[in-house]
This record gives C-alpha cells, structure tokens and sequence, in this order.
C-alpha cells in the first residue's frame, strides 16, 4: 500500500510539472484573484484554465472561495514548503559536490603554475 505522503507529493509535483500552473502559482503571490483575471492572464481558452485550476485545487496549492457567482483564488504555500524541503537535500548535495569541484580545480591550478614557475626559461 502506498504511503498517503507520497501520493499527496506526487499531485503536488505532478500540478508544478505544467509551466501554466507554474505561471498560474506566480500570478497568485500577488494575491487572491477571480478566475476571470487569471483566465485574461493567459493565451489559452478560459476552459483551459478552469482545469488547470482544479488541477491546483486537487493538489492544495490553491484555495477557492466563492463569492456569488465569482470564483476567487488564492496560493496555499503548505505544499511547496514541503518541495522546499525535499530540494533542500539536493541543495545540500549539490553545494557539497560544487565545493569539492571547486577545491579540486584550485588544488589543480596551483600545480599546473607551481610547475610553470618552476621551469627554467
């Protein structure tokens, strides 16, 4: 059986895989919009959005409120704290490697010159 965490992050990953979610999400940190904004925002059809929005709902990355016959929606940051935190170890991995590259490279371009100062000319 899998784990309720992991399908929770697939949705989530799965909704951030598509660039107009993703610009969808950006628009948003400006904060709560209708549909109607959003789907203006946008060279796609307004049925277009609507599914990329439900998309966003089912992975929690957005909250609806109704208000009448508008729809608003807003960014819900819970999610992508939790990506946050799943990149951060291959932050950590990635600063680590680069630092070791960069000692690495330095260690080699001080013998290349150390061999080059002692040459005679």
């Amino acid at each position: 059986m899998r784990n309720r965490s992991v399908t929770y992050q697939e949705t989530t990953f799965s909704a951030l895989a598509d660039p107009t979610r993703r610009a969808v999400l950006d628009l948003l940190r400006q904060g709560s919009q209708p549909a109607g904004q959003i789907a203006r925002a946008f060279p796609v059809s307004r049925p277009a959005i609507s599914k990329h929005l439900r998309l966003l709902r089912r992975a929690h990355l957005v909250h609806e409120r109704r208000d009448g016959r508008h729809r608003f929606y807003e960014l819900n940051p819970e999610p992508l704290k939790a990506v946050d935190s799943w990149l951060d170890q291959y932050r950590v991995f990635w600063q680590t490697s680069l630092t070791n590259l960069k000692t690495f490279v330095e260690a080699e371009y001080e013998k290349e010159n150390a061999r080059h100062r002692a040459k005679p000319k």
